[in-house]
C-alpha cells in the first residue's frame, strides 16, 4: 500500500507541468465550447419560436430554416461526441485532399456543434415555460419579435435554464476526453502519454480520476453559489403603499405574510 502510494504521489511531483496544462486544454475547451453552444442554443431557439410570417415567401424560409435546426439537433444528439469528432476531424481532411483542421480549433468546434444541439432544446424549452402574457404584452406595446425576446424573455429564460447550462459545462468538463481519438492535447491525452512513460496505468488514471473530480466539483460548487445569488433573498418585502405601513407583504422562505 506504501509503494503505491508513493508511485501516485511521485506521478503528481514529476508530471504535474504535463497534469496541469491538460486541465488547462480541458477546462478552456470545455468553457468556451458551452459560451459558443450557448450562443447557437439562443439563436436557434429564438428562430424556432418565432411567430410565422404573413408574408409567404418569409414562410417557406422558415419553414426550411426550422427543418435544417431539428435535423441539425436531432443528428448531434443522436450520436456520440467521440463518432463526431472522427467524421468532422477526417472527413474535413477527405474532402480537402489529406489537410487536417488545427487540434485545438478542431476540438472547439466539435464541443460547441455538440453542445449547441443540447442547448437548443434548452433554450426552447425555457421560451416556452414562459407565460404567454407576456409575448402579448410586448406586441401590444408595438416590440418585435427580436426585441421582446432580448428585453423581456431572455432574461428570465436565462435564469431559468441556468442550472441546465451548469449541468452541460460539466458534462462538456468530461466528455472533452473524447477528443483524445484525433489527438487534442487535454488532460486524459496526457495521461495516455505519462502512462506510456512510467508503465503504472492505474495509478496514473487514477491521479487523472481524481482532476477531473476536483475540476467538475469545484464548478457545480461555484456555479451553485451563482444559482442562489441570481435568486435573490428568501425574505424580503413588498411595499403594497409608500405611506401606508399595514399595506407591506412580508416574504419569509417563499411563504407570504401579511401585517
Amino acid at each position: 500500500m506504501m509503494q503505491f502510494l508513493r508511485d501516485v504521489a511521485n506521478i503528481v511531483i514529476n508530471y504535474y507541468p504535463s497534469l496541469l496544462r491538460g486541465v488547462g486544454f480541458t477546462l478552456s475547451i470545455s468553457l468556451i465550447g458551452t459560451v459558443i453552444g450557448l450562443i447557437i442554443g439562443l439563436l436557434a431557439g429564438i428562430i424556432r419560436t418565432a411567430p410565422q410570417s404573413k408574408n409567404p415567401f418569409v414562410r417557406v424560409i422558415q419553414k426550411i430554416i426550422g427543418i435544417l435546426i431539428s435535423v441539425y439537433v436531432e443528428v448531434f444528439r443522436g450520436t456520440p461526441m467521440m463518432v463526431q469528432a472522427m467524421v468532422i476531424y477526417w472527413g474535413y481532411a477527405f474532402a480537402t485532399g489529406g489537410v487536417t483542421l488545427p487540434l485545438v480549433p478542431a476540438g472547439l468546434f466539435i464541443v460547441s456543434i455538440n453542445t449547441g444541439a443540447y442547448m437548443t432544446e434548452i433554450v426552447r424549452g425555457g421560451i416556452i415555460s414562459i407565460d404567454k402574457g407576456q409575448f402579448e404584452g410586448a406586441a401590444a406595446v408595438g416590440m418585435t419579435h427580436w426585441q421582446t425576446m432580448f428585453h423581456i424573455i431572455i432574461p428570465q429564460v436565462m435564469r431559468n435554464i441556468l442550472p441546465s447550462v451548469s449541468n452541460e459545462f460539466v458534462i462538456n468538463i468530461k466528455d472533452t476526453s473524447v477528443l483524445n481519438v484525433i489527438g487534442v492535447t487535454e488532460l486524459y491525452y496526457f495521461a495516455g502519454i505519462i502512462k506510456r512513460q512510467n508503465f503504472q496505468t492505474f495509478q496514473t488514471y487514477l491521479v487523472v480520476c481524481v482532476l477531473y473530480f476536483i475540476m467538475t466539483y469545484t464548478i457545480t460548487r461555484l456555479l451553485r453559489l451563482v444559482e442562489k445569488k441570481l435568486a435573490g433573498k428568501e425574505h424580503y418585502v413588498i411595499f403594497g403603499s409608500q405611506t401606508v405601513p399595514e399595506a407591506e407583504i412580508h416574504v419569509q422562505g417563499g411563504t407570504v405574510q401579511h401585517d
